[in-house]
C-alpha cells in the first residue's frame, strides 16, 4: 500500500484558509446589513423590531438565572463567540504566524496603532465640549477585517498576496487594541465577588494549560463558567471569549508513526469556528444591529458631531493613521515595504482599514448604552457612511492600474 503523502502546513496555508472565510463572510456580512437596513425601512420595521426584542432566558439550576431579548443574546454571548475566534487567530498569528517576529510584525503593529490614535483624535476633536459624546472616542478606532478582505476577494489579483497579509494583520492587532479599549473604558459598575470568580475561572484555565490538558471542551465548559461571571461582573462578557481562547493550547504531538502532526487544540477549534462565525454570528449580529431607520434623516443629518466625527474618523483618520505612521517607519528604515505593491496599492488597502462596521457599532453600543435612542441612530449613521464612503474609496483606489512599487 502506497503511504500517504503529507505535506507540511505553512504559515501562507493557515492564511490562505484564513482568508477564503473572511472573504466570502465579508460578502454575507453585507447582506445581512443590507437586508437590515431595507427592512427597518419597509412595512415590516415593526416586525424587525420585535425581532430583536424576542426574550430569552438561561437558567442554571435556579443558582443563575440570565433574562435578555435577543439584541443583548447576540451582542453578549454571539459576540463572546466571535472574540473568541479573534483570541484564537490573535495567538496564533502571535506565536507562530505572520506576527511571530520582531522583523514581520513592527509595520502592521505601528500601523494598527496609528490606524486607532488618529481616528479616536479627530472624533474627540469634533465632539469637544459634549461628555457624553466622547463617550464614543473609540467607535471610528475599529477595523471590520470580514468586510475588508470582502473587498480585497472581489479585486482579486489587483491586489498584491503581500498587502492581503498587511491588511489581515493590522485587522487583527486592531482587534487586539479593542479587546483593551473595551475592557479599560467601558467597564463600569463593577461586583468585585463576580469578578473575582471570574479571574478564579481563568486561573484555572492556564492551569489547564500548564498541566497539558488537550481537550478543547474541557476549556470551553470551564470558559462558559467565566463568561456567566464575567457577565455579572459588569466587565463585558465577549473578554471571556478571549481569555479562554488564550488559554488553549497551540501545541500537538505526533499522530502516526509517518510523523504527521495533528491540528493543535486551538488549530482544530479556529478551524472549525472561521465557518461558524463568517457566515452565522457575525451575519447575525449585522441583521440585529444594522437596522436604522433613514426616516427624517437628511444630508444635514451627517454634519451632527457624532455621525461626523464616526464617518471622518472612519475615512480619514483610518487612511492618515495606518499609511502615515507605515510611512514613517520605512523611511526610517524599522520594517520593510509590503513586497510588489505601488505606493497606490498601499494607500488603498489602508482606506479600506477604514471599514469599521462589526466592531464600530459593537463599541458605540456599549459607549451610548442607556442613553437617548437618537445616539443610536446616529451611531449607526456615522458608521454606515464611513464604512460605505471608506469600502468604495478604497475599492476605487485599488482598481487602477499600479504604478511605482513603494520603498
Amino acid at each position: 500500500m502506497a503511504q500517504k503523502q503529507h505535506t507540511p502546513s505553512t504559515p501562507l496555508d493557515a492564511f490562505a484558509k484564513f482568508f477564503a472565510h473572511e472573504a466570502i463572510g465579508g460578502i454575507v456580512l453585507a447582506i445581512a446589513a443590507v437586508a437590515a437596513l431595507i427592512i427597518s425601512n419597509s412595512p415590516w420595521r415593526e416586525v424587525y423590531a420585535e425581532f430583536t426584542r424576542i426574550p430569552g432566558t438561561l437558567d442554571v439550576g435556579g443558582v443563575v438565572t440570565i433574562s435578555k431579548p435577543l439584541l443583548l443574546w447576540v451582542n453578549d454571548l454571539w459576540m463572546a463567540v466571535f472574540f473568541f475566534l479573534v483570541g484564537l487567530e490573535i495567538k496564533r498569528e502571535f506565536v507562530k504566524g505572520e506576527l511571530s517576529t520582531r522583523q514581520h510584525a513592527i509595520l502592521p503593529a505601528v500601523a494598527a496603532i496609528g490606524g486607532m490614535a488618529v481616528p479616536a483624535l479627530i472624533y474627540a476633536i469634533i465632539n469637544a465640549g459634549d461628555p457624553l459624546a466622547l463617550q464614543g472616542w473609540a467607535i471610528p478606532a475599529a477595523t471590520d477585517i470580514a468586510f475588508a478582505i470582502g473587498i480585497v476577494m472581489l479585486l482579486g489579483s489587483r491586489v498584491p498576496t503581500s498587502l492581503k497579509i498587511f491588511l489581515t494583520a493590522v485587522a487583527i492587532i486592531d482587534d487586539l487594541g479593542a479587546i483593551v479599549v473595551i475592557a479599560v473604558f467601558y467597564t463600569e459598575n463593577l461586583s468585585f465577588a463576580a469578578l473575582a470568580l471570574g479571574v478564579a475561572g481563568t486561573a484555572v484555565l492556564f492551569a489547564l494549560n500548564r498541566l497539558g490538558v488537550k481537550r478543547a471542551d474541557v476549556y470551553i465548559v470551564v470558559g462558559l463558567a467565566v463568561w456567566v461571571c464575567v457577565l455579572k461582573s459588569g466587565v463585558h462578557a465577549t473578554l471571556a471569549g478571549v481569555v479562554t481562547a488564550l488559554a488553549i493550547p497551540l501545541s500537538a504531538e505526533p499522530t502516526d508513526g509517518e510523523g504527521e502532526r495533528a491540528h493543535s487544540p486551538a488549530e482544530a477549534l479556529e478551524h472549525g469556528l472561521h465557518p461558524w462565525v463568517a457566515f452565522a454570528v457575525l451575519p447575525m449580529f449585522a441583521f440585529a444591529n444594522a437596522g436604522v431607520s433613514l426616516e427624517g434623516l437628511s444630508l444635514s443629518s451627517l454634519l451632527d458631531p457624532i455621525p461626523m466625527g464616526i464617518a471622518a474618523g472612519l475615512l480619514i483618520g483610518k487612511a492618515v493613521g495606518v499609511y502615515g505612521t507605515s510611512w514613517l517607519v520605512i523611511r526610517a528604515g524599522w520594517a520593510k515595504a509590503p513586497d510588489g505593491a505601488s505606493a497606490r496599492q498601499f494607500f488603498g488597502v489602508c482606506v479600506l482599514c477604514g471599514i469599521g462596521f462589526t466592531m464600530s457599532l459593537f463599541i458605540g453600543a456599549l459607549a451610548f448604552e442607556g442613553l437617548d435612542p437618537t445616539y443610536e441612530t446616529r451611531l449607526k449613521l456615522g458608521v454606515l457612511t464611513g464604512s460605505l464612503l471608506a469600502g468604495g474609496l478604497g475599492a476605487l483606489i485599488l482598481s487602477q492600474r499600479p504604478q511605482s512599487v513603494v520603498k
